[in-house]
């Protein structure tokens, strides 16, 4: 559905992230799928979640589902928003486009 949360990526000041997926693996019995650039992610009950490392400060993104991707970059633009122009492609996990709202809260938007 368009505007559910599709996505939660965990963000590391550190750059070996191996501490961070022990800890949610430990804790969420959840298993770890590294990937070769850094980091890894985790199937959650319901969603992925990626972790990565090399953040100025520990974050949670959250990503929300779109139908379209430039579409909803649009919409964020013409609501006052910021949305960067470079688009990730992940295969297997789909596009993602990381935002701003017009007070800089970060978020991001992810077409499966």
């Amino acid at each position: 559905m368009h505007g559910d949360v599709s996505f939660l990526e965990l963000g590391s000041s550190e750059p070996d992230t191996s501490k961070s997926l022990a800890f949610f693996a430990a804790v969420f019995g959840w298993q770890v799928h590294p990937v070769p650039q850094g980091g890894g992610w985790f199937q959650g009950p319901r969603i992925r979640v990626g972790v990565h490392g090399g953040d100025p400060g520990p974050k949670i993104y959250v990503f929300f589902g779109v139908p379209n991707l430039e579409a909803a970059m649009d919409a964020v633009r013409r609501a006052g928003g910021h949305a960067h122009p470079l688009i990730t492609d992940e295969p297997n996990f789909g596009r993602f486009a990381n935002c701003r709202d017009p007070l800089g809260i970060p978020f991001g938007l992810h077409q499966a």
